[in-house]
């Protein structure tokens, strides 16, 4: 996945246009980082492979195929037929890769975009697709993959995963926040406060350290992808956050999980603080201004999350904080944000 920079750089010379999104997949860095993110390749790994029940003489649909990784577990785990789809030009080194490895007569890759091509089979009986992006929505690949359910899949046919989850948490970041939002307010003895406000604006991916978390969990979404429709992903849920210490509450964090429950034994993995690095980290948004809180205390609002009009494949986010005290009061919070 591309750096925040990079991805402004890409949004840029796109001049509006979302073929920035597949060109960006094309570099091998990209790949590189999400082959090398062992909680992400072993979990779908162990999933293919520990289920070779499932695969054994079934048609495969991998969906954003890359490198061609999926496409090769599923064909090592009994596939009759894999297909996979990549619209990038990395798909012509996947291409070389299934031959160098031996699956050519296992594997088909087909070059364009889900929506528009036409498979050399009606149905196919399992569905595996790595689509999940920062904020576990952004970039919108999962409506590519509630296409490719609606057309293609057999009645009675699996979806690798098939269960997610996004969860909300609030954290303490001091130092951090000091260095990308309020070094504004004092650039070498001047005032740029007009660029803090848009730092504000676009929500930081990074990693955050458990010992950050100052709040419980709370679940603001659930998708069951057998049954998810598009729509359903512009969404607004409620969200309550019990603060466990004394602190100054200076950002609400994003993390998602995913599950794949058709496997014998329950496998998935999440991406929240505690758990184990990925290229996924999460998504911070940062408040506009600290909000004391004490232990007790609770932290309840709304979020709203819709694509955006101009590039769906941009997350519009509105956020409402409502901090309930009995030492300090009420205090609000509200601000709009854009993933991108």
């Amino acid at each position: 996945f591309r750096t925040m920079e990079q991805k402004s750089e890409e949004k840029k010379n796109a001049s509006g246009k979302p073929d920035y999104y597949f060109d960006s997949y094309s570099h091998f860095g990209i790949h590189e980082e999400m082959l090398k993110d062992e909680v992400r390749t072993v979990t779908y790994m162990k999933a293919i492979l520990q289920n070779r029940h499932l695969f054994k003489g079934k048609t495969v649909l991998d969906i954003g195929c890359g490198t061609g990784i999926l496409c090769m577990f599923a064909a090592k785990a009994g596939a009759k037929k894999v297909i996979g789809v990549e619209c990038a030009d990395i798909y012509h080194k996947a291409k070389q890769i299934v031959k160098d490895n031996g699956f050519e007569d296992t594997i088909t890759l087909i070059k364009g975009k889900v929506e528009e091509i036409k498979l050399p089979v009606d149905k196919v009986d399992i569905i595996i697709s790595e689509w999940m992006g920062y904020f576990l929505l952004y970039e919108s690949m999962l409506d590519t993959v509630l296409f490719a359910r609606d057309k293609w899949l057999a009645k009675g046919g699996a979806i690798f995963p098939d269960k997610a989850k996004l969860f909300l948490c609030g954290i303490e970041d001091q130092e951090y926040r000091a260095s990308k939002i309020d070094f504004w307010k004092n650039v070498w003895s001047f005032d740029m406060s007009i660029v803090r406000e848009l730092a504000l604006v676009e929500p930081i991916v990074d990693t955050c350290d458990a010992q950050q978390v100052i709040t419980d969990y709370s679940k603001l979404l659930e998708i069951d992808i057998y049954t998810v429709k598009k729509e359903d992903l512009d969404f607004t849920a409620p969200f309550h956050l019990r603060v466990q210490r004394k602190d100054f509450l200076h950002a609400i964090v994003a993390f998602f999980s995913v599950e794949f429950t058709r496997s014998h034994k329950p496998i998935g993995f999440a991406t929240g603080p505690a758990d184990k690095y990925t290229h996924w980290k999460q998504t911070v948004f940062y408040i506009d201004n600290p909000i004391t809180v004490c232990e007790g205390d609770t932290l309840t609002g709304v979020l709203s999350c819709k694509r955006n009009e101009k590039n769906p494949r941009d997350l519009d986010v509105d956020l409402k904080v409502h901090r309930k005290s009995l030492k300090y009061g009420d205090q609000e919070h509200s601000r709009k944000y854009r993933i991108r």
